[in-house]
């Protein structure tokens, strides 16, 4: 099985590039000196405290692995299942050895072996055809409140039973009325010229939870961009970006969403100066993983290395090519909220953002650091989420003491898994006067 090898040899503002060699098992983990730089940072290490489960626990297991010393058994799916895919051990590395992706590769494999549960195979069906994932949401929206105690202020929702996936002392997302790509018009005319100006329109790629639940994070957008004067293209058969799917290995859903986006987005790539992504997860997917997972098939490849240079995270995009710091300088500072900001693992470390949110943020508002805004969250993705939640749980702990300890009322990241779990784990740690918002949200606000 062959990857392609991070290079992370970068400055601190840089986004991360990666090189297009290939290696297999053996030539990631024969390398690993065994320094522990790894463990420390760790987050499922920091959990379990045990060897096995630790960045150079994997790649001990799956050196064996790959050598015929180890069977791909229950137990060691086990293990493989338990890491958070975080990439604090990535940046932590002296050799720059890519854990996350080796182990991106053997959950794929393990998907082949065991399959997947039930759940996990319709989850990623609706994935695959919005139209029927539409249509579920609409149905969701119109029950949920026989299982769920909406609280419409935090965006979350409190499970009124167990159920054999879903325990009663958890929140949740829950459905908004319409989605949001079925809120808005295909274009949006914002300039004023009447000449096609390609510097002055973009595209939004909303990601999944934002579309069905957090909707407030498109709108928000669109209400930015609005203001902006710059032209917006939703495109209406955007699908998912394929991050759900890729880190619980069913690279056949991937494989499928990653080419049906290709296709659709070669139909406007060029009419546009960047599609812009609300979601660190679903940014870092499209600009980054899609390249590596089409490392076996070229043409594709090189199809997602064109398309890569244009999809950007928002905030960065909005500091870095618009006027939205002045116009936000310029509006009267009055906001008593005190926010705090969480970096998501797919933005700061895979695609250098972290400034840029904060830069935004600090025109209107006061922000207080938390103690380790880097630590992750813990949410993990769909099989942590459900099989494993006690991981989740456990994660989520330490980051809402740090929120509760900067006395902050409003904790941000641009991310809806961030949100989910931050979300979550305040309410399990009973902090219940902190709310969490994207910094779109607080952005759009406070213009």
């Amino acid at each position: 099985m062959h990857i392609l090898k991070y290079n992370l040899k970068i400055k601190e503002s840089s986004v991360k590039q990666y090189k297009m060699k290939k290696y297999n098992y053996t030539e990631i983990t024969d390398p690993c000196i065994k320094c522990g730089k790894c463990k420390p940072v760790c987050t499922i290490f920091n959990i379990n405290k045990d060897e096995t489960t630790s960045p150079r626990g994997f790649l001990d297991l799956l050196g064996a692995y790959k050598k015929g010393d180890l069977d791909l058994d229950a137990n060691a799916k086990e293990i493989f299942e338990s890491c958070f895919l975080c990439t604090n051990c990535v940046e932590a590395c002296p050799i720059d050895l890519p854990t996350d992706m080796v182990i991106e590769q053997v959950r794929n494999e393990i998907a082949k072996k065991y399959g997947l549960a039930w759940y996990k195979k319709l989850f990623f069906f609706l994935l695959r055809h919005r139209k029927i994932m539409d249509l579920m949401s609409k149905l969701g929206y119109v029950f949920q409140t026989c299982g769920l105690k909406i609280d419409k202020e935090k965006q979350s929702a409190e499970p009124r039973f167990s159920l054999p996936i879903v325990k009663k002392d958890r929140v949740l997302p829950f459905a908004d009325s319409k989605s949001f790509l079925n809120k808005y018009p295909a274009f949006i005319k914002n300039s004023k010229t009447t000449k096609p100006d390609i510097k002055n329109k973009v595209a939004i790629f909303i990601g999944c939870m934002s579309n069905y639940t957090y909707t407030n994070t498109g709108d928000s957008l669109v209400k930015i961009l609005n203001k902006l004067e710059i032209d917006i293209m939703i495109p209406k058969k955007q699908l998912c970006c394929g991050a759900p799917a890729y880190f619980t290995g069913d690279f056949d859903t991937v494989d499928h969403l990653i080419k049906k986006n290709i296709v659709y987005f070669e139909t406007f790539i060029n009419e546009i100066d960047a599609i812009i992504i609300p979601e660190a997860t679903c940014s870092a997917m499209i600009n980054i993983d899609w390249v590596h997972f089409l490392h076996d098939q070229p043409q594709w490849q090189k199809r997602a290395a064109i398309i890569a240079p244009k999809v950007k995270m928002a905030t960065a995009w909005l500091e870095g090519n618009t006027k939205l710091k002045e116009l936000l300088a310029a509006k009267e500072n009055n906001v008593d909220d005190l926010v705090t900001y969480h970096d998501p693992c797919h933005a700061k470390k895979m695609q250098g953002i972290s400034k840029q949110p904060r830069a935004l943020l600090s025109q209107n508002y006061k922000i207080q650091e938390m103690s380790d805004p880097n630590r992750c969250c813990g949410f993990g993705g769909v099989t942590m989420q459900t099989e494993k939640y006690h991981f989740a749980k456990a994660a989520g702990m330490p980051k809402a003491a740090m929120i509760k300890e900067t006395k902050a009322n409003i904790v941000s990241a641009e991310c809806s898994a961030c949100r989910m779990q931050i979300t979550n784990s305040l309410h399990v740690s009973k902090v219940e006067d902190v709310i969490f918002k994207n910094p779109i949200e607080l952005i759009a606000e406070a213009l």
